[in-house]
């Protein structure tokens, strides 16, 4: 471990046993013998200093390189941890060998059925992407939506321009300052949620039977509107930590066989992936070179658990290529379906489809997060909302650690609400669906982010909500898995009891 790295080093001549590798080596065994288990925290690094009797940048580059072996884990505002034994998913999975092909969507009835169930309330929702209501200024959201139709009523009663009111485009591109962008807000159009802003992006950069490369696997909804608007798909590899390939995307994009692409840059649903900065630079300076649009899901980017939000692609897109879409929906209300986009050179184009098909978005639910944005607080709720999704994605990966069979991997996220768990090859995802169903919970099975047929030993889990019936469940869903991976199950009976109790 620790010792073997420094010592190896000492040996080939280089700098000898330092202090802090002695103090990561100490605390490495201490976690190896059981002295700290996995999820239990660490000293601070002041208190460490003390202790040990040495300076506080010793003590960090210590835990520095504890972390960069994953055997501890910094959590925003709380300190270290001892990680989950879990580990995460091999990018090398992704790519599967599949040759770059474009094939036509057909999302079955199966898995339209599995989606519907998702979001029945009856079931203890692990596979749901929702936002946890209760965590969201709702109450205080609708008295300014009150008191907005009160002071505005021919405006809250009226037609909103199709791009929208000005004062929440002013707003929202305020906001849009924390990812990296300087617009003006002529270049926001309101839309009703962020799949609306991703429908729109698509019919004005696309024509039917023209494809669309995406990052597998896949948000389904992205299916679901390629499916309906007659494109075609391309699925093109993606890593658990850094999303899409660079690489196998510039392949495809020097053989001109995509017409657009769509990405989730910040937080993927269904990884928790994050394309690193860096990456983001050159998607933006490669669409541009083969003037070729991407379209940007940044849903999930307020949604860090760091201080700072990521940047989008878009704070690196110079020549409009780039559409960028994104909405309230998992940060204020989803009922009131405010969304918005800004699509670049695509402007004139998504503004003449607004008005097309949608006429505009209701305009009492934008007066009411304009007024939200402008004087409700919006940092601060960001700030609690971020601290408690955070706590709560160490839960669930620490639930799914305790439960799971021998030879899960899981991802990490550091934003968002979604888990991806990658189990032994034996375990069906479609299989353990219908176990969990039994006992009134819903998964979500990896095959419905794909058209390909991959990721039948993979699940998507929420990590939105957290409490007793939840644990309960997650220990229940693992049991399952661990039954289907040795032949056995636990009877829906026993299991149903343990979740009343």
């Amino acid at each position: 471990m620790v010792e073997t790295h420094a010592r190896r080093a000492a040996a080939n001549g280089q700098a000898k046993f330092h202090l802090y590798e002695d103090i990561a080596a100490r605390l490495a065994r201490m976690i190896e013998n059981g002295a700290y288990r996995h999820g239990s925290r660490l000293p601070s690094i002041r208190e460490l200093s003390r202790q040990m009797r040495v300076s506080i940048n010793t003590v960090m580059t210590a835990y520095g390189l504890l972390e960069n072996m994953q055997l501890i884990e910094a959590r925003p505002q709380s300190g270290y941890f001892v990680s989950s034994p879990l580990a995460e998913p091999d990018s090398a999975l992704r790519a599967n060998g599949r040759s770059l092909e474009a094939k036509p969507v057909e999302v079955g009835s199966r898995a339209l059925q599995i989606i519907r169930t998702l979001s029945d309330p009856a079931l203890v929702p692990l596979g749901a992407s929702a936002p946890n209501s209760a965590l969201l200024p709702i109450v205080r959201l609708n008295r300014m939506l009150a008191q907005q139709v009160r002071s505005h009523p021919l405006e809250s009663g009226s037609y909103a321009p199709a791009a929208g009111h000005m004062r929440l485009r002013a707003e929202i591109a305020k906001r849009l300052v924390a990812s990296g962008c300087t617009l003006s807000p002529e270049e926001v159009v309101i839309t009703s949620g962020c799949v609306e802003a991703v429908s729109l992006a698509l019919q004005a950069v696309c024509q039917p039977g023209q494809t669309v490369a995406v990052a597998s696997p896949v948000y389904w909804t992205f299916l679901n509107s390629i499916q309906w608007l007659g494109l075609n798909l391309l699925e093109i590899p993606a890593c658990p930590r850094t999303g899409i390939s660079l690489d196998v995307l510039a392949y495809a994009l020097r053989r001109k066989v995509i017409h657009a692409c769509i990405i989730i840059s910040n937080f993927n649903n269904p990884f928790g992936s994050v394309t690193p900065e860096e990456n983001k630079h050159k998607l933006a300076e490669l669409f541009a070179k083969h003037e070729v649009p991407l379209i940007e899901d940044d849903v999930y980017g307020d949604l860090s658990f760091a201080p700072e939000r990521p940047p989008s692609v878009k704070a690196f897109d110079k020549h409009g290529w780039v559409v960028s879409c994104s909405s309230f929906s998992k940060t204020l209300a989803p009922g009131y379906r405010v969304g918005w986009m800004v699509p670049g050179r695509f402007r004139s184009k998504v503004e003449a489809l607004k008005r097309l098909f949608n006429i505009a978005t209701a305009s009492p639910t934008q007066l009411a997060v304009a007024e939200f944005l402008a004087n409700g607080g919006y940092g601060r709720h960001l700030r609690s909302l971020r601290r408690i999704y955070a706590r709560q994605m160490v839960q669930v990966r620490d639930a799914v650690a305790r439960s799971f069979p021998q030879g899960t991997r899981i991802t990490r996220p550091e934003g968002g609400t979604v888990l991806w768990v990658v189990m032994p090859e034996t375990v069906d995802a479609y299989r353990l669906y219908d176990a969990a169903l039994e006992h009134g919970i819903g998964i979500a099975p990896g095959p419905l982010f794909t058209i390909s047929g991959d990721f039948r030993n993979c699940i998507r889990l929420s990590t939105a909500f957290w409490s007793p019936e939840v644990e309960a469940a997650i220990k229940t869903a693992g049991e399952l898995a661990a039954g289907l991976n040795s032949g056995h199950a636990p009877a829906a009976d026993s299991v149903r009891q343990r979740l009343r109790t």
